[in-house]
């Protein structure tokens, strides 16, 4: 079954990630503000990205990434995709002999 990842940009700035089955009707829970815990004060909410995957689980995989990643990277990945975040992890850095 076919699943969505998508980021939305709060009314305070930050950025929640979620996954879904139906990514128009969630946007519209979320805009309703019986999305989530998270987004129900933070109206106006804005879509700034999404990926449709052919399994809920890899959506859900992602969106759990994505959750671990600080504002900073996910502006970034907004922004630029991923090779805008290539070297981001902690390990990549390491390797590097950056802190």
């Amino acid at each position: 079954m076919t699943g969505y990842t998508y980021i939305l940009r709060c009314s305070d700035g930050t950025f929640y990630a979620g996954s879904t089955k139906y990514l128009a009707d969630r946007i519209e829970a979320h805009r309703q503000g019986l999305g989530s815990d998270y987004t129900t004060n933070r109206c106006p909410l804005e879509l700034v990205w999404s990926a449709e995957f052919a399994r809920i689980d890899e959506a859900f995989a992602l969106e759990k990434q994505i959750q671990g990643w600080s504002h900073a990277k996910r502006l970034t990945f907004i922004e630029g995709g991923w090779d805008a975040i290539k070297g981001w992890s902690a390990r990549e850095r390491a390797l590097r002999g950056e802190r």
